[in-house]
């Protein structure tokens, strides 16, 4: 945003989705992981066993199920079907809520938007529906008319939304200065409305440490580092000047494809970072009046891109002055943190000094 850094929570995906934040990290293997678990059955064998039914070939892309089939197949509970059969698969289920998956969709979208960040890159895919229900409520300005109704998880309430593909070109260009013309005031998370909507069987308070740890995202072989210390603002603090980011590339390198690994424990300096994340509490001081400092805003001026526009769209605003309130916020207190050491992707230079170039 012009005024700073703005990210979505595992927060967010408890409201957007209605999805658990807590609970055991969602990752295991790609495939054959029967050969891992004592007792493990193939995949397309747990399904059928599970579901009593195998989807067709031409509904199964590796190990992804047609969602179109998926819903024509079990929309309906069969007619006839009493309590008895309906129970025999509940209990079979009940472990899924024991994971985070509010972390796994978080972490497969940030992955998702870091490759869509490349220049030949055209498709963004992930979770889409939060990222744009998460727009839709943290910014009120570009919500859709028409979608007051409120329903859980909050998601639900833009099911019917589907923009025009027409004019596309002109509508980007009004979004991008839209986003250049946003205030700091309009920084999402400083309603407190968000708060009065909680569902009570999402968050329960023993959670609330959570919200503003250092959280590790991980989604199988996915890991995101989740950089809170970066966006104050967004849980009642002030921003000041930032560390610099943590260099994961090594990890960001790592999802699985070109070879298949046990990853709990090929990562597990990772996934036990995701067992003590309770002990990773951020602490930083809590104001009335949240927002990025005057130090931040002229760190932010020199080294980002500020706007999306182009100047004669914008006007010029770069000659605005920082606002007064920044002044008055002060600089802001570094929180304190533990960091893990950065993982660079040296493979490559690794594998020159280990084999040498074409020359030697």
């Amino acid at each position: 945003m012009p005024f700073g850094e703005c990210m979505i929570t595992p927060q967010d995906v408890a409201y957007q989705l209605g999805l658990p934040v807590d609970g055991s990290y969602v990752s295991g293997c790609l495939s054959e992981f029967q050969i891992y678990i004592q007792g493990g059955r193939p995949a397309w064998v747990w399904f059928e066993e599970l579901l009593g039914v195998v989807p067709p070939p031409s509904q199964v892309q590796k190990y992804a199920v047609n969602c179109s089939w998926f819903q024509e197949t079990f929309g309906e509970c069969p007619e006839g079907a009493d309590e008895e059969t309906v129970r025999q698969y509940a209990p079979r289920l009940e472990e899924m809520g024991t994971y985070s998956w509010s972390s796994a969709a978080l972490a497969w979208l940030y992955r998702c938007m870091c490759r869509v960040a490349n220049r030949n890159v055209i498709k963004l895919a992930g979770p889409l529906q939060l990222l744009q229900s998460w727009i839709f409520w943290r910014f009120p300005r570009f919500r859709p008319a028409g979608f007051e109704t409120f329903s859980w998880p909050l998601a639900s309430r833009w099911s019917g939304y589907n923009p025009s593909s027409s004019k596309k070109g002109p509508r980007v260009q009004m979004w991008r200065l839209w986003i250049d013309r946003l205030q700091d005031r309009e920084m999402p998370y400083n309603s407190p409305d968000v708060l009065q909507v909680v569902h009570p069987e999402v968050l329960e308070p023993r959670h609330m440490a959570l919200w503003r740890s250092v959280t590790l995202l991980i989604y199988f072989a996915v890991i995101e580092w989740h950089q809170i210390d970066r966006v104050l603002p967004q849980f009642g603090g002030v921003q000041p000047r930032p560390h610099p980011a943590l260099n994961i590339d090594f990890l960001m390198s790592k999802d699985g494809r070109g070879g298949d690994r046990w990853f709990p424990y090929h990562l597990q300096k990772w996934h036990l970072h995701w067992e003590s994340r309770a002990e990773s509490v951020l602490r930083f001081d809590v104001v009335a009046d949240p927002g990025p400092s005057h130090e931040f805003l002229e760190w932010w001026s020199q080294h980002r891109k500020r706007f999306l526009s182009p100047d004669p769209h914008l006007g010029d605003p770069r000659a605005v002055a920082i606002p007064v309130e920044a002044s008055q916020r002060g600089a802001g207190r570094v929180p304190e943190m533990d960091r893990p050491d950065d993982v660079p992707d040296r493979r490559r230079v690794e594998r020159r000094a280990r084999v040498g170039t074409r020359r030697s």
